[in-house]
C-alpha cells in the first residue's frame, strides 16, 4: 500500500470524501471537521498538514479494509511498520502518528470513533542528535542575499532576508500581513503567526528592513493586507517559495538541494556556533523543548570544542 508521494487528501473536502470511503460515520465526520480548525490547528499551514497526515492513514485503512472509525490496535503498528519500511523519516513518521492519534482522541471524546488504536503504541524513537536538513555556511547566505539583491525582484531580496533574520518557517512568512509590522521600545518588529496559531514577535535587523522598505515603496506602501503577494495582488504558494530558493542557491554557486527551511537552520546553526545561550536561540527559534534547538548545533561534537584538553590540563602536569 503506498504510504509516500502525493498525499492522498490536501484539502478538507478532500478528506471528507476519503473518510466517507473509509465507512467514518457523519458525527465521525462532524467531529473532523471542528478538529481541524480548533487547538493548534488554526493557520492553514498548521491544518493542511493535519489533513495530509490524517489522509494517508485514512487511505491506508480504506486499502487495508480496516474500519476507520473502530479500528484494531494491531492496525496502527502495521501502519507504523510499513511506514519505517518504506523508508520515511523517523521525524516525518512520528510527526503522522501523533496528528493521528491527537484525530483519534478528539473522536472518540465526541463519540466518532471506539477507541485510539495509537494510544500506547510503541512509536519510532527520534535521532535527537543532529537535524537532518542540509544548511547553508556563513558565506554562502551572504552570497545568497547579494545574489538577490542584485539580480532579483525587491520582494525575494526582502523574503529571502526575512527567512533568514527571524528563522521564521515559510508559512508563517507568506501569512504575514503588513499590519503586523511595527515598533517595540526602539526595535523595528513584524508579528508572525507560528507554530499552534500563536503570535510570536520578531526584531528586525537593519538590513532586512531596508530590503523591506525597498519592497513595499515598489508597492506604494500599502497599509494593509498581505505582506508578500504576486504582481496581481495574490498570495505566494510554498511550491513558488521552493522552486524560488533552489534557483537562487544554484544561481548563487550552492551545489545541493536546499528548501524555505534551510535558512531557518541556517539561522539557528549560525546563533549557536557563535556562542549565543542555548536557551536565547531556543527562543529566538520558538522550539519547546531545548533538545530540539540543540539538532541544529551540529558542530557541538567538534573535537575543537571538547573539554577534555582543559580537563587534563586541570589535573596533569604539563610536559616537558
Amino acid at each position: 500500500m503506498r504510504v509516500r508521494g502525493t498525499p492522498p487528501a490536501r484539502t478538507p473536502g478532500e478528506l471528507a470524501s476519503l473518510l466517507r470511503a473509509a465507512r467514518l460515520s457523519e458525527r465521525g465526520l462532524r467531529a473532523t471537521a471542528v478538529w481541524l480548525v480548533s487547538g493548534r490547528r488554526e493557520s492553514d499551514h498548521t491544518r493542511a498538514a493535519y489533513v495530509r497526515d490524517v489522509g494517508w492513514w485514512a487511505a491506508w485503512c480504506a486499502a487495508a479494509g480496516v474500519d476507520v472509525a473502530d479500528p484494531p490496535t494491531a492496525a496502527a503498528d502495521l501502519y507504523m511498520a510499513e511506514l519505517v519500511a518504506c523508508g520515511l523519516a523517523r521525524s516525518t513518521i512520528g510527526r503522522r502518528v501523533a496528528a493521528v492519534s491527537s484525530w483519534y482522541t478528539y473522536l472518540v471524546r465526541e463519540q466518532g470513533a471506539a477507541a485510539n488504536p495509537f494510544d500506547g503504541a510503541e512509536r519510532p524513537r527520534l535521532d535527537n542528535a543532529a537535524s537532518a536538513t542540509r544548511g547553508l555556511s556563513r558565506a554562502q547566505v551572504t552570497a545568497v542575499l547579494a545574489h538577490a539583491a542584485e539580480h532579483e525582484s525587491a520582494r525575494t531580496h526582502a523574503l529571502l532576508w526575512l527567512m533568514f533574520a527571524t528563522a521564521g518557517r515559510i508559512g508563517s512568512l507568506l501569512s504575514a500581513r503588513i499590519e503586523h509590522l511595527g515598533q517595540d521600545r526602539g526595535h523595528q518588529v513584524i508579528d508572525l503567526t507560528v507554530k499552534g496559531g500563536t503570535k510570536k514577535r520578531f526584531a528586525v535587523p537593519p538590513a532586512a528592513l531596508h530590503a523591506l522598505a525597498r519592497y513595499l515603496t515598489e508597492r506604494g506602501h500599502p497599509e494593509s493586507g498581505l505582506l508578500f503577494v504576486t504582481r496581481t495582488g495574490r498570495a505566494l504558494g510554498q511550491p513558488y517559495a521552493w522552486k524560488l530558493v533552489n534557483r537562487i542557491a544554484r544561481a548563487s554557486g550552492v551545489t545541493h538541494a536546499i528548501s524555505p527551511h534551510t535558512f531557518r537552520h541556517t539561522a539557528i546553526t549560525i546563533a549557536l556556533s557563535d556562542g549565543k545561550p542555548l536557551h536565547v536561540v531556543q527562543d529566538f527559534a520558538g522550539h519547546a523543548d531545548p533538545r530540539t534547538t540543540r539538532r541544529y548545533d551540529r558542530a557541538r561534537n567538534s573535537l575543537d570544542r571538547s573539554p577534555a584538553y582543559e580537563l587534563a590540563a586541570l589535573i596533569a602536569p604539563q610536559p616537558t
